[in-house]
């Protein structure tokens, strides 16, 4: 940057222009615009304060045996997937991930920290969303003195770029919230959106239909009815219509941290042991 503030590259033009010799020259944005594009998108994704610093880079992976093995096969994951997210057919990856384990275990982290560098990486655009919260916003437009409507909340959330739907099937499964969810993602199932889950229930193909595995699971189910079901509560099946799980198998793979007891726990237990050894 100059004294006055502009950037020393373009001046200011937000265009770097290179004149070849007998041509016309070309000209390429600079990056000070594509910084100052990131640093927009990343601030409309709306993440919490307390992830706005999560990344890839300072996630923890200490821990013993199989915790440590599982955080840092789940973060190896997370690069994958950043790295091949823009595909060979210049398109972006139409599939997602759901992080699956229990409370405190670094699931939201990571799903912040790979939807911070998909925008900075490919200038996506993102936004953080927790179900539980967006059902009281709907449910407040209901206030006859409120000018919100349910169109205006759901159609950003239903197209953005990549989505994190935080906390699947937290909420209890009524008929209202069942019908929100099929409208967030049966859209973005539709339209081949990427969506990244966390959820504290568990998901895996033989949890459908009461742990019957299906070879090709119906994806054509519409709206009809859900079929009966053995409720489960440790079990996604059991808080999520059953309409919906096969699209879910599709549209993400599973990155477990089941073996982590408290991730929260686990790293604050290792910076008090290695502030102990100084």
């Amino acid at each position: 940057m100059s004294d006055d503030g502009s950037c020393t590259k373009c001046r200011g033009r937000g265009w770097i222009v290179s004149l070849d010799a007998g041509s016309a020259g070309s000209a390429r944005r600079c990056d000070c615009r594509l910084k100052v594009r990131r640093r927009g998108l990343e601030q409309s994704a709306e993440i919490p304060e307390r992830y706005g610093d999560c990344s890839l880079d300072n996630f923890q992976v200490a821990g013993p045996g199989a915790v440590g093995y599982q955080l840092q096969r789940a973060l190896s994951h997370c690069r994958r997937y950043v790295d091949d997210f823009w595909t060979e057919s210049g398109r972006p990856c139409e599939s997602g991930l759901m992080f699956v384990g229990p409370p405190g275990v670094g699931k939201t982290h990571l799903a912040v920290a790979v939807l911070r560098e998909l925008t900075k990486r490919y200038g996506v655009s993102g936004r953080f969303l927790d179900f539980v919260s967006l059902i009281d916003e709907i449910q407040g437009t209901f206030d006859p003195l409120n000018p919100g409507s349910k169109k205006r909340i759901l159609d950003p959330i239903r197209t953005i770029d990549v989505l994190i739907l935080d906390d699947l099937g937290a909420q209890k499964p009524t008929p209202f919230v069942s019908d929100i969810l099929y409208l967030i993602i049966n859209t973005r199932y539709s339209q081949r959106l990427p969506t990244l889950f966390t959820t504290n229930f568990s998901f895996a193909a033989s949890d459908e239909h009461g742990g019957r595995d299906e070879a090709e699971p119906s994806l054509d189910r519409g709206r009809d009815p859900d079929p009966p079901e053995i409720y489960e509560p440790d079990k996604l099946s059991s808080r999520v219509p059953q309409r919906l799980l096969s699209r879910l198998y599709e549209m993400a793979k599973p990155v477990e941290l089941d073996a982590v007891s408290d991730y929260r726990r686990e790293i604050r237990m290792h910076q008090l042991r290695a502030q102990s050894l100084h």
